[in-house]
């Protein structure tokens, strides 16, 4: 990499004066063979070269947070920048990791093979979604590193050491929502761990859940002018507005579920059929839709004109290197920024406000409960009841629905 000292290369002659020379050229060539862009490799190359400096020379035994967080704190407080640390970290952790010197935080009360037991367990033998698997793995590492810092062991956890975590760590962060949705997700675990004989087979049942109340809340969609007003302005030539534009027609008019957005893959448009194959995360059922001409103009023209050439086969990856697949998180982003930008005020933001949006649309324009769910990929229709409470006369005035024309 180091080679192009005068042709504007990611490299320079003058960068060989930092330690692990040929460990960041190694890194940055790898970059460069996954799609980075130039501009992207000369910020890599300069953020490396003032890790490296500061790494002793021991680092190849393993580098961990501790040693690179004051790293990043000293480049933030030389530029004065709060961005400066979140880039040294984002550039510096991944080429660790490529060279195997990144040191993962430790969890000292189940380790990493147990761990994996338990993430082989929900995906296999209970056939949790990735997005599940994912979220539930995210939480079981929270707790236990609560556990850890707390000192208990989990053959000794009681259910007071279990409302002690939810008070001290929830508390002004959870709502009541997110506090069941962790305490489901923690009784999973426990449940597993006392089947290994790791705790107590009676704690999962000692933990108190917050009660929900079914149809407690409205449903929290912004209205279909606001949803136009998001398509409108990412009706651009911009290639990262030609993706975003894609995406939120999805949500908006299938109804789609950001986890469903990030898994759809290239063969399950059909362009000769004009038809669209989606694989509801709760039907766990492929479900086949009409493909609407402007879900399939803006499609193709993304597939055709944005989408980096790559061997995956997931529709949306990432514009910038490495060139992977949306997670579900980052579809999200895509919608939740709109919202942002254009200031539209809404209790919720993100990709399930406009599968909201989509269903009180469909509701507005006379379509019955049982209809509505199947559109959305519901398995009962007591999941589609909640938009039944909402104000069909107001609603109504919006005009009439025509899926293939929203703008």
């Amino acid at each position: 990499m180091d080679h192009l000292c005068s042709s504007g290369s990611v490299s320079d002659c003058r960068f060989q004066d930092a330690p692990f020379a040929d460990e960041r050229n190694r890194y940055l060539s790898h970059c460069a063979a996954h799609g980075a862009r130039l501009a992207v490799l000369k910020v890599k190359r300069n953020e490396l070269r003032w890790i490296a400096r500061r790494l002793g020379p021991d680092a190849d035994r393993g580098v961990g947070m501790t040693e690179l967080m004051p790293i990043a704190l000293e480049r933030q407080n030389l530029h004065g920048a709060a961005t400066a640390a979140r880039r040294v970290i984002d550039i510096g952790r991944p080429w660790l990791r490529f060279l195997g010197w990144w040191r993962e935080p430790a969890v000292p009360l189940l380790d990493r093979g147990q761990l994996d037991r338990y993430v082989t367990w929900m995906r296999d033998e209970r056939g949790f979604t990735p997005s599940t698997v994912e979220q539930w793995g995210r939480t079981t590492r929270r707790f236990l590193r609560w556990c850890a810092e707390a000192g208990r062991q989990l053959g000794d956890l009681t259910a007071g050491d279990i409302d002690n975590y939810v008070a001290t760590q929830g508390k002004g962060r959870w709502t009541r929502v997110s506090t069941a949705n962790m305490v489901s997700a923690l009784r999973a675990f426990l449940r597993y761990a006392a089947k290994e004989g790791w705790c107590s087979n009676r704690l999962a049942e000692s933990i108190s859940r917050p009660r929900l109340y079914q149809q407690e809340s409205l449903p929290y969609a912004p209205d279909w002018s606001a949803v136009q007003q998001m398509l409108a302005d990412v009706d651009t030539d911009k290639p990262r507005d030609i993706r975003d534009r894609a995406i939120l027609l999805l949500l908006a008019l299938y109804g789609m579920r950001s986890g469903e957005v990030a898994a759809l893959r290239l063969d399950q448009i059909d362009w000769a059929g004009r038809t669209l194959r989606l694989v509801r995360l709760k039907r766990r059922q492929p479900q086949i839709y009409p493909l609407l001409p402007a879900v399939a103009e803006a499609l193709a023209r993304y597939i055709d004109t944005v989408r980096p050439l790559s061997s995956c086969q997931e529709v949306f990856l990432c514009m910038q290197a490495p060139l992977r697949p949306l997670k579900a998180g980052s579809i999200f982003d895509v919608a939740n920024r709109r919202f942002v930008s254009l200031g539209i005020e809404a209790a919720h933001r993100g990709g399930h406000a406009l599968r909201h949006a989509c269903a009180v649309r469909l509701l507005a324009e006379g379509l019955t409960l049982k209809e509505i769910g199947d559109h959305l990929g519901h398995r009962s229709t007591s999941a589609t009841s909640t938009y039944a409470k909402v104000n069909m006369a107001a609603l109504r005035e919006v005009g009439a629905f025509d899926l293939g024309d929203v703008l």
